[in-house]
C-alpha cells in the first residue's frame, strides 16, 4: 500500500510538472473565459470546445478566439464579441470576468436559463454596443449604472423576472436606438424621462405590471418607429401627444385597460402601418380623421366599448388588410367603400348591433380570407362575390336575419375551412360540392331554412369534422348512404329536419363522437353495424319510427354515455348486455313497445322511470314487479287467508314504523313533516328510509374528496351516496327547493348527480352518487402526460358549459376549484358543490325570495356575476393543472405577466419540446386561462367559446386553427 502511495505521488508531481507552463501561458482572455465556464450549468456539453490543449503556447494570440461563439479582432489579440445565444445554458453570472473582457462590443446572452441578478459589471464594459439577454430569467431590479454603457445601441431584456421600477437612467443613452424591457415584472409608471431618447428607434415594454398614466412625453419620440408598451394596467386615456410621433410605423397598446375616447390626433402619425389597441376600455366614436393614415393596413379596435358605425371615410385607407370592430357597442350598416378596399383580407366585426345589408361587392376586389359579422342583425343575402379571390376560408354569419340562397356566393368556394351561418333564415337547397372542400372542417347550417337534403357527398370531405344541419323543418330526404364511412368527421347533427327513409349501415364510422337525428321521420331497423362506431359517446335517435329490437351491438361501445331511443317503435326485450357500460350516464327507451325485465345491472337501476316509461309491456324496478299475483299463485279459496295475513303483517310494519319514527324524533326532535323527492338513478326510497339509514349509521363516514359538511351514507339497497346537508330558512324555503329540483335535473356525465333530497321547514339532506376516487386537489401533483391534463381541462369546461348554457336557469357552479373535481371509477371528473354557494346565498337573502327563480333566469344579477366568477375559476384551474399546483389562484398575478416566461414554465413543468404540435396546443390553453382571467367580466369569454377554444387545441385533432387567440371566432 505505501508502494502505491508513493507511485501515486509521483504521477501526480509529474502532471503538475507538465501542466504548470499551460497555465502559466494562458492570456487574460482566455482565463477570464474560462472562469466563466466554471461558474455556468452547462448540461448539454454546449461549451465543450472552451478547452486549451496541452503545450498550445501562441504567443501574443488570444487562445480563445478559436472557440463557438467567441470573435476576436483581425489580429486575435482581443476579444470584441461573445455570442453565448440558445446554447441552453444556465446559472448565475458573477460579473467578474466581464473586467477583463472591457473590448466587448456585442454581448449576447440570449436564450438561455441564466437566472440571479443580472451583474453590475457588465456597465464598466464601455466599448459595448448591444447587449441581449432576452429570454433568461434574470431577477430583482435592474441594476443601476447602465447610463456608464455610453455607446450603447441595442439594449433587449426580453421575457425574464425583473422586476421594481423602469430604469429612468436609461434615457440617458443617447445612442441607444432598441430599448426592449418587455416580459418582466417591471411595475409602477413609464418614466417620463423616455421621452428625452434622441435616437430611439424601438420600444417594448408590453407583458409588464406597469401603471399609472402614460406620460405625454412619449410624444416627443421622433425618431421612434415601433412601440408596444401594452398589456400592462395603466390609468386613465390615451394621451393625444402620442400623436406627435410622426415616424411611427408599428403601434400596439393593446389590454392595457385605457378608457376615455380615441384621440383624433392619432391620425397625425401618418407613416403608421399598424395600430393595435384592442382590449381595453375605450368608448366614443371611431376617429373618421383616420383614413389620413394612407398607409394602414392593420386597424385592431376590437374587444372596447367605441359606438357609431364605421367611418365612411376609411374607403380611402386602399393599404387595409385587417379590420377589426369585433365586440363593441358599434352600430349602423357597413358602408359601400369597405368593399372597395383593393388589399382588404380579413374583416371581423362581430358582436355589435349592425344592421342591414352587406356590401354587395365584398370580395370583389379583394381577395378575402376571413369574414366574420355574427351576432350582428345583418339581413339580405350573402354577398355574390364574398369567394371570388380564391382565398376564403373562414366565413362566419351565424345569429343574424340572413335570408336568400347560398348559391352563387359560396357554392364553389373550395378554400372554404370553416363555414358558420346558423340562426339565420336562408332557404333553398344547399349547393355545397364536398368533393370539391379538400380542407373543411367545420359547417354549421342549423336553425334555417334549407330544403332538398343532406349533400349525398358529405364522405368526400377529408377532413370535415362537424356538420350540424339541425333545426331545418323542411330539409327533407334521407341520409345520405356512405356518410359513416366519412374520414374525420366527429358531430353529426341532423334533428328536427323531416328525414325519412333508413340509416344506412355504419361502415367504419370510426371517427364518430356524437349522432344526434332526434325528432325526424327515420324508420327501419338500426344497422348491427352501429358495433364500428367505437368512439361513439352520443347516440341521439329520438321521436323517430325505428322498429325491431335494440341492437346488442351498442353493449360494445365503450365511450357511449348518451343512448336515446324513446318514442319510437322499438320491440323485444332491453339487452342485458347494456348493463355492462361503465360509460352509460344516460339510458332512455321510452314510448316503445320493448316487453319483457328491466335488467337488473347497476346501469339500469340508475336510471329514472321516466327513461323506461311509456311501454306497457315492461316490467321491474323502477316500474311494476313483472311476475303473476300472489292471489293467482294461491289460488281463489286462498285469498281471504292473504287478506288476513297481510292486514297482520301491515299491522306489525306500522307498529315498527312508528316506534322507529317515535325513538327518531325523540333522539333529534321533530321539525316538521318530512318530504322526499327522487330524481333519475335513485331508487323511490322514503323520506323515513333515507332518515333511517342515516340514524343507523350513527355517525356517517366523512367523505374526503368533498367539503367536511359532505358525508358518506349507505341506503337500504346498499346504494352508497354522499350526503350534504343544508339549513333552510321558512322565508326563502319555496325558492330553495325550486333551485335543488333544477340542480337535481341537471344531467351531464361531468357533474356529480344529485340523486335526490329529503328535507322538512328547517333542514335538507342532498344525497348525490358517491364517487370512490378522491379528488383533484389530493392528486394535482400526480405525473399526467399532456393528453390526460387536456382531457382533464376540457371534462371540467365540458360540465361547467353544461351548468351555463344547457341548463335553463343557468346553474352557477360558485365554487370551482380543484377539491370540488371529483373522480370517478375511471379517473373521469366530475363537478362536485355546483349551485350550493348559489343556494347559501338564497337563504341568506330576503330580496330573492321575492321571485321566483324560474322568473328570474339569466337576468338576475347575482347569477351573472356568479357565472363570471365560475369562469375566472376555471381560468385558475387551467394554469393549477398545467404546473402540477405551483399556480394556484394565480389569475391576477399572471395577466401582467410576460406570456414567453409563463409560456416557458408551463413547457418545461411538461416536458414539452422546442418544437411541434404539443407545444402549440399547450400555448392555446394557457391562452385561454388567460382569457378566462381577465380582470374585467365582460372581457372574459363564455364557457361556450372557452370550450369551443379548447377544442381547437384538441391533441387529437389533425387540424389545428393556428391563428392569433386575440381575435379568434368560432
Amino acid at each position: 500500500m505505501e508502494i502505491f502511495h508513493c507511485f501515486c505521488l509521483k504521477v501526480l508531481l509529474l502532471v503538475l510538472t507538465f501542466l504548470s507552463p499551460v497555465v502559466l501561458a494562458i492570456d487574460p482572455y482566455t482565463e477570464a473565459l474560462l472562469s466563466l465556464k466554471s461558474e455556468l450549468i452547462d448540461d448539454h456539453n454546449s461549451l465543450d470546445d472552451w478547452l486549451v490543449p496541452p503545450g498550445d503556447k501562441s504567443s501574443g494570440q488570444v487562445q480563445a478566439c478559436s472557440w463557438s461563439g467567441v470573435k476576436c479582432n483581425q489580429n486575435s489579440t482581443v476579444v470584441i464579441a461573445l455570442d453565448l445565444s440558445v446554447k441552453k445554458l444556465g446559472g448565475k453570472l458573477s460579473g467578474k470576468q466581464f473586467g477583463v473582457l472591457t473590448e466587448l462590443a456585442d454581448l449576447n446572452l440570449s436564450y438561455n436559463s441564466f437566472s440571479g441578478k443580472l451583474p453590475v459589471e457588465i456597465f464598466n464594459i464601455t466599448a459595448l454596443q448591444s447587449l441581449d439577454i432576452s429570454r433568461n430569467n434574470f431577477s430583482g431590479q435592474f441594476p443601476n449604472g447602465v447610463s456608464g454603457i455610453g455607446n450603447l445601441v441595442v439594449l433587449d431584456a426580453f421575457s425574464n423576472s425583473f422586476s421594481g421600477t423602469l430604469p429612468a437612467q436609461l434615457s440617458q443613452l443617447q445612442n441607444l436606438k432598441v430599448l426592449n424591457l418587455a416580459g418582466s415584472y417591471f411595475d409602477g409608471p413609464i418614466p417620463s424621462e423616455y421621452g428625452d431618447f434622441k435616437s430611439l428607434e424601438f420600444i417594448h415594454l408590453a407583458g409588464n405590471f406597469l401603471s399609472g398614466s402614460i406620460p405625454p412625453e412619449l410624444g416627443k419620440l421622433k425618431t421612434v418607429t415601433h412601440m408596444e408598451i401594452g398589456y400592462n394596467s395603466y390609468e386613465g386615456s390615451i394621451p393625444w401627444q402620442l400623436g406627435n410621433m410622426s415616424a411611427l410605423q408599428y403601434l400596439d397598446i393593446a389590454g392595457a385597460n385605457l378608457s376615455g375616447p380615441i384621440p383624433k390626433e392619432l391620425s397625425n402619425m401618418t407613416n403608421l402601418h399598424s395600430l393595435f389597441l384592442f382590449r381595453n376600455q375605450l368608448s366614443g366614436l371611431v376617429p373618421w380623421e383616420f383614413s389620413r393614415i394612407v398607409p394602414l393596413s392593420s386597424l385592431d379596435l376590437s374587444d372596447n366599448q367605441l359606438s357609431g358605425p364605421i367611418p365612411e371615410s376609411f374607403a380611402e385607407l386602399k393599404n387595409l388588410k385587417l379590420l377589426s370592430l369585433m365586440y363593441n357597442e358599434m352600430n349602423g350598416t357597413v358602408p359601400e367603400g369597405i368593399a372597395q378596399l383593393p388589399s382588404l383580407e380579413t374583416l371581423l366585426i362581430w358582436n355589435n348591433f349592425f344592421s342591414g345589408s352587406l356590401p354587395q361587392d365584398l370580395g370583389k376586389n379583394s381577395k378575402l380570407r376571413w369574414v366574420d359579422v355574427s351576432t350582428n342583425m345583418f339581413s339580405g343575402s350573402i354577398p355574390p362575390y364574398i369567394c371570388a379571390g380564391g382565398e376564403l376560408f373562414k366565413l362566419i354569419l351565424f345569429s343574424n336575419k340572413f335570408t336568400g340562397s347560398l348559391w352563387p356566393s359560396i357554392s364553389n368556394c373550395s378554400s372554404l375551412v370553416r363555414l358558420r351561418l346558423e340562426e339565420n333564415s336562408f332557404s333553398g337547397d344547399i349547393p355545397l360540392k364536398f368533393i370539391n372542400l379538400p380542407d373543411i372542417t367545420y359547417v354549421d347550417l342549423s336553425q334555417n331554412k334549407f330544403t332538398g337534403g343532406i349533400p349525398t357527398d358529405i364522405s368526400e370531405a377529408p377532413n370535415l369534422e362537424y356538420f350540424n344541419i339541425s333545426n331545418n323543418p323542411e330539409l327533407g330526404g334521407t341520409i345520405p348512404e356512405h356518410t359513416w364511412s366519412s374520414s374525420s368527421l366527429q358531430n353529426f347533427s341532423a334533428s328536427a329536419c323531416n328525414i325519412s327513409g333508413n340509416l344506412p349501415p355504419f361502415e367504419s364510422c370510426k371517427s364518430f363522437s356524437v349522432i344526434e337525428l332526434h325528432m325526424n321521420n327515420i324508420a327501419g331497423k338500426v344497422p348491427p353495424s352501429v358495433s364500428n362506431c367505437h368512439g361513439l359517446e352520443q347516440m341521439d335517435l329520438a321521436n323517430n319510427k325505428f322498429t325491431g329490437s335494440i341492437p346488442e351491438e351498442f353493449s360494445s361501445l365503450a365511450a357511449l354515455n348518451v343512448l336515446d331511443l324513446s318514442h319510437n317503435n322499438f320491440s323485444g326485450p332491453i339487452p342485458e348486455k347494456l348493463g355492462d357500460s361503465s360509460s352509460l350516464v344516460l339510458l332512455n327507451v321510452s314510448f316503445n313497445d320493448i316487453s319483457g325485465s328491466i335488467p337488473s345491472k347497476k346501469a339500469f337501476r340508475l336510471m329514472d322511470r321516466s327513461a323506461y316509461a311509456g311501454n306497457p309491456k315492461l316490467c321491474g324496478a323502477p316500474l311494476q314487479p313483472c311476475g303473476a299475483s300472489v292471489a293467482t299463485i294461491l289460488g281463489r279459496k286462498g285469498t281471504w287467508k292473504l287478506s288476513w295475513v297481510l292486514l297482520l303483517c301491515a299491522g306489525v310494519v306500522v307498529f315498527i314504523a312508528a316506534s322507529a319514527l317515535l325513538m327518531f324524533y325523540l333522539r333529534r326532535g321533530s321539525k316538521g313533516q318530512w318530504h322526499m323527492i327522487s330524481f333519475s338513478g335513485l331508487p323511490r326510497f322514503t323520506a323515513n328510509d333515507v332518515l333511517r339509514s342515516f340514524n343507523s349509521s350513527e355517525s356517517m363516514e366523512a367523505v374526503s374528496s368533498l367539503s367536511a359538511s359532505v358525508y358518506k351514507a349507505v341506503l337500504p339497497t346498499g346504494l352508497p351516496v354522499s350526503v350534504k346537508k343544508i339549513e333552510l330558512e321558512a322565508k326563502g324555503r319555496k325558492i330553495m327547493t325550486e333551485f335543488i329540483m333544477q340542480m337535481g335535473n341537471a344531467r351531464h356525465k361531468n357533474l356529480v348527480r344529485l340523486l335526490g333530497f329529503c328535507y322538512n321547514g328547517h333542514v335538507a339532506y342532498l344525497l348525490y352518487d358517491y364517487l370512490p376516487n378522491g379528488n383533484l386537489a389530493e392528486k394535482i401533483n400526480v405525473k399526467r402526460d399532456w393528453l390526460a391534463k387536456y382531457k382533464l381541462v376540457v371534462g371540467i369546461a365540458r360540465g361547467l358549459c353544461f351548468l351555463h348554457h344547457d341548463c335553463f336557469p343557468a346553474i352557477p357552479h360558485g365554487d370551482l376549484k380543484s377539491s370540488n373535481i371529483v373522480f370517478d371509477e375511471n379517473m373521469e371528473p366530475h363537478l362536485a358543490e355546483f349551485g350550493i354557494k348559489y343556494l347559501e346565498g338564497i337563504k341568506k337573502s330576503s330580496s330573492l325570495t321575492k321571485v321566483s327563480i324560474r322568473e328570474t333566469g339569466e337576468s338576475n344579477n347575482s347569477i351573472k356575476e356568479e357565472l363570471n366568477m365560475d369562469i375566472y375559476s376555471f381560468g385558475e384551474l387551467i394554469l393549477e393543472i398545467l404546473t402540477n399546483g405551483k399556480l394556484t389562484n394565480a389569475g391576477g398575478s399572471i395577466q401582467g405577466k410576460s406570456r414567453e416566461v409563463l409560456l416557458r414554465e408551463i413547457y418545461n413543468e411538461n416536458e414539452a419540446g422546442s418544437t411541434g404540435s404539443e407545444q402549440e396546443d399547450i400555448k392555446r390553453v394557457v391562452e385561454v386561462a388567460l382569457l378566462c382571467t381577465r380582470s374585467r367580466p365582460a372581457d372574459r369569454p363564455s364557457m361556450e367559446d372557452a370550450l369551443k377554444l379548447l377544442s381547437g387545441s384538441n391533441p387529437q385533432r389533425n387540424n389545428r386553427t393556428t391563428l392569433p387567440i386575440s381575435t379568434v371566432s368560432f
